[in-house]
């Protein structure tokens, strides 16, 4: 396995440079979307107040993407959201993790993987907005069930908070090769490669009072991704 071509183009900003492994760093929006698509989960970083001792806080929560930002949601009484919505800078970071990567010494060892890190502030959503990023979530996670399922109602969508975050500033880093030996431990008779990961899809699995019910069309892609 060898290096693969890097498709970077310049960061949008300094803050977001990829410095350690820079040659790993990719800033073009197919590679960065890409990424952000294929997560449920995001990890979203800031500080709990404006005060100079402000605890820090890095928190997970679902994500998905909608247009040019990554969207997540929650409780209107979440510290949290209360604080991100009041426009605290955030950094928000994902990563899938495709492989361990064995190599011939110890300190050679690494992994595969791909990962996106997002910086700036969130935007509350509202109105059509609001909607329009809710059935986004809906089709992430899984296309065309937004059609059969109850719409929120009134009271459901005052009480939820639904932020955004444009990707303008966001960076890439991907690694998806085999290890890299020091000179002289090539030919150290230890066996090196990588160890694959990855997510499997189970089968579906009713809820009681859904036994009888046919798996939707919407949900058959599920074992077919």
């Amino acid at each position: 396995m060898t290096d693969a071509a890097p498709t970077h183009t310049e960061p949008p900003s300094e803050r977001c440079r990829v410095r350690r492994a820079s040659e790993r760093g990719h800033y073009d929006r197919d590679t960065i979307d890409a990424i952000v698509d294929a997560a449920w989960v995001c990890h979203v970083a800031m500080a709990a107040s404006d005060t100079a001792d402000a605890d820090m806080l890095c928190l997970p929560t679902a994500s998905w993407r909608w247009g040019d930002a990554l969207c997540i949601h929650g409780s209107n009484g979440s510290r949290m959201m209360k604080r991100l919505a009041a426009g605290a800078p955030a950094c928000v970071s994902i990563t899938h993790l495709d492989g361990l990567v064995l190599a011939r010494s110890a300190f050679s060892h690494s992994m595969n993987f791909r990962s996106v890190v997002v910086h700036g502030r969130f935007d509350v959503l509202e109105g059509a907005d609001k909607l329009a990023a809710l059935d986004a979530l809906m089709d992430h996670i899984a296309p065309g069930r937004r059609v059969h399922v109850r719409a929120p109602d009134r009271n459901e969508l005052a009480a939820t908070t639904v932020l955004a975050i444009p990707l303008h500033e966001a960076s890439a880093k991907i690694r998806n090769w085999g290890p890299h030996d020091k000179e002289g431990d090539a030919e150290l008779p230890v066996w090196a490669g990588v160890l694959p990961l990855h997510s499997v899809r189970g089968r579906p699995q009713p809820d009681p009072g859904s036994e009888a019910l046919p798996l939707p069309a919407h949900l058959q892609h599920w074992l077919q991704p």
